[in-house]
């Protein structure tokens, strides 16, 4: 029986061994057969749908959401609309996150901008500023 191991799969696309099993555990990546002797074998698509994950992730899909990717790739009658529509809502998302960071920057420098850096920690108006946010 040809294929990859479970090591070879996991080196070829750039992750640990555990990422495959949890990948396999959750229906991203199919069960492969298995040789007589329990080896699992991994064919080279196995390969490529690993990358597909991966660079999928590296874009900020979560991993729910790329199993609705997978799936798209093999329904009967799928669109490209499809996929173009799951990639608009995720560029909706990041920007929703840009300005989420853009006022965490913001609340931070202003934070920041109260404190002289000098003194001991407990005059540290940052430190107050937070606790005082803490017990309100």
């Amino acid at each position: 029986m040809e294929g990859l191991t479970t090591a070879q799969l996991a080196s070829e696309g750039g992750v640990n061994v555990e990422t495959i099993r949890y990948y396999e555990r959750h229906g991203l990546l199919p069960k492969p057969p298995r040789t007589p002797s329990g080896y699992r074998k991994f064919s080279e698509e196995a390969v490529t749908r690993l990358r597909f994950i991966k660079r999928s992730q590296e874009l900020g899909f979560s991993l729910h959401e790329i199993k609705e990717l997978l799936a798209l790739r093999v329904k009967p009658g799928g669109s490209c609309v499809d996929v173009r529509r799951k990639a608009e809502a995720k560029v909706v998302a990041v920007d929703e996150k840009v300005r989420h960071l853009q006022e965490i920057r913001k609340a931070l420098m202003e934070l920041t901008n109260t404190c002289s850096g000098r003194g001991p920690v407990s005059t540290c108006t940052i430190l107050k500023i937070l606790n005082a946010g803490a017990t309100s």
